[in-house]
């Protein structure tokens, strides 16, 4: 199947303000584009391309007094398969995990696994290592917390999540990835498009967020939130935790006028 992908996003500005976008799709994605990922800026803001420290695409721009509008667009070929269920697929001991894997057992902004600790291991220390683990902090964090896209907040971490008991999607993975660090599984954040495909329609888009857990050398993904296996994930940035990934960081006030997100299926014969 084909996923057509993209974004038009207006930044508003009182003055000059610098940016760093995290929008373009994650290195393992792209070998299968169909159609390049195309991004774009208004005409006359020029742009600077970087990787940052988690293999993440990112651009850096100065948006001028007014308004700037960047857009991308791009369609990939995907399995059409619900995320991988490995119900067998155990932890891996600490002394052979890679390198880069041991960011993802500490506590971060977010996620205040220190914290958790022994409430982690009360709720899940007893439980089969591995993936029955996993899922059932997920089943947990799904139970907990209500979505409620009117109560999201840009600083409610994992404990906080819990105690008010409601949240968005960012809310249920920074818990999961707490406990989840807690119990001594590498966890990291992940954000990405994820449309209604297989599933009803939801209403209009927006970027989601779900996490990913090192098991049996190498991640696999888990969803908190909707708490089912989905179809169609497309990764654009994974990190610590929501800090890491900031669609848009910006240096400075702005207002977000328009804010359009794109992630569904394409038929065959539209493909060029």
């Amino acid at each position: 199947m084909f996923i057509r992908f993209g974004y038009d996003i207006t930044v508003a500005c009182a003055q000059p303000t610098h940016f760093v976008s995290r929008m373009a799709l994650r290195p393992e994605r792209r070998g299968d584009l169909v159609q390049d990922e195309v991004i774009e800026l208004s005409e006359g803001v020029p742009a600077h391309p970087f990787v940052d420290g988690f293999g993440n695409h990112c651009l850096r721009f100065t948006a001028p007094v007014g308004e700037t509008r960047i857009k991308a667009t791009g369609l990939v070929r995907d399995s059409g398969q619900p995320d991988d269920v490995a119900p067998h697929a155990g932890e891996t001991p600490f002394e052979q995990l890679p390198d880069d894997v041991l960011p993802f057992l500490l506590p971060s902004r977010y996620c205040e696994s220190d914290s958790l600790m022994n409430i982690a291991w009360e709720m899940f220390g007893h439980l089969p290592r591995g993936w029955a683990r996993v899922q059932a902090v997920c089943d947990h964090v799904n139970g907990r917390i209500k979505f409620d896209y009117q109560k999201a907040s840009a600083t409610r971490t994992a404990q906080g999540a819990l105690s008010d008991g409601h949240g968005v999607c960012r809310d249920y993975a920074h818990t999961a990835i707490a406990l989840c660090r807690a119990l001594s599984i590498p966890a990291r954040y992940v954000n990405g498009y994820l449309g209604d495909i297989g599933v009803p329609y939801a209403g209009a888009m927006d970027f989601s967020a779900w996490f990913e857990v090192w098991l049996d050398g190498r991640w696999y993904a888990f969803d908190a939130r909707h708490n089912v296996p989905r179809i169609g994930r497309v990764n654009i940035a994974v990190g610590r935790d929501a800090a890491d990934v900031a669609m848009l960081h910006s240096f400075g006030r702005h207002d977000l006028p328009i804010f359009t997100v794109v992630c569904e299926e394409e038929a065959e014969g539209d493909v060029a």
